[in-house]
């Protein structure tokens, strides 16, 4: 049977990777995101939505399953990643921005995914976490707090799947270089224990391993893809 995948910011960044990566192994992929997106491939089918939006993201599950009969992976992705102020300057209106795009608008796609899929043979949901939940920069509390959240609710929650065939998992990447690889700098790669910046195509595999039916024994578990950088102890 033909799998088919949901992918949240799926337009662009390690998102679009895991789209391109999936259809290529000729999953059935459905991309939802708030920004537009061609892909110009038959098996990749685009839906405009917010994450903030519950309404958006419940009619948008509607509507796969009312066209395409199932979504039995989803793979959550979208998030805001370019924030970083100081706590001073934060404004609620922006903190709750990235609490309900990054962790919310999870809670809502596990919760519709879940809905439609209690009583199926299979089923995998994938949290794109960051190792920023335990290991962080100065100035990103709102991003490593809602990371943080994923975190836990991927445990919750496979917890509370547990009479399912549902399996939940998080991938916390470190830093993984989506567009200027080729412009890195040696003391770049060496500083990773792997002797290497990360690529998406590492998310994207580890994705692909996890989505295998042999490999249901893999379940709450929070997987660093970083090259080993939070095992490193680093002094200035």
């Amino acid at each position: 049977m033909k799998h088919h995948v949901l992918i949240t910011g799926g337009a662009s960044g390690i998102g679009k990777h895991l789209a391109l990566g999936f259809a290529k192994h000729d999953y059935e992929v459905f991309v939802l995101d708030i920004i537009d997106a061609d892909f110009n491939q038959k098996n990749i089918h685009f839906f405009k939505a917010d994450l903030c939006n519950e309404n958006e993201i419940v009619c948008c599950f509607q509507e796969i399953v009312n066209q395409f009969g199932f979504i039995d992976i989803l793979i959550n992705n979208g998030a805001i990643s370019k924030f970083e102020k100081p706590i001073q300057q934060v404004e609620l209106s922006e903190f709750d921005r990235v609490i309900h795009t990054n962790l919310r608008g999870v809670f809502l796609c596990c919760r519709e995914f879940v809905r439609i899929n209690q009583k199926t043979n299979f089923g995998r949901i994938i949290n794109i976490a960051s190792t920023r939940f335990h290991q962080n920069e100065a100035h990103w509390e709102a991003y490593g707090a809602s990371k943080g959240g994923i975190v836990s609710l991927t445990n919750s929650l496979c917890v509370s799947l547990s009479n399912t065939n549902i399996t939940v998992n998080a991938i916390s990447p470190g830093w993984i270089e989506v567009e200027h690889y080729d412009s890195l700098s040696s003391s770049d790669h060496q500083q990773h224990p792997s002797g290497r910046v990360g690529k998406p195509s590492d998310i994207v595999n580890l994705c692909l391993f996890l989505c295998q039916p042999e490999n249901n024994f893999i379940n709450g578990a929070n997987i660093p893809v970083d090259g080993g950088m939070t095992k490193r102890m680093i002094y200035e």
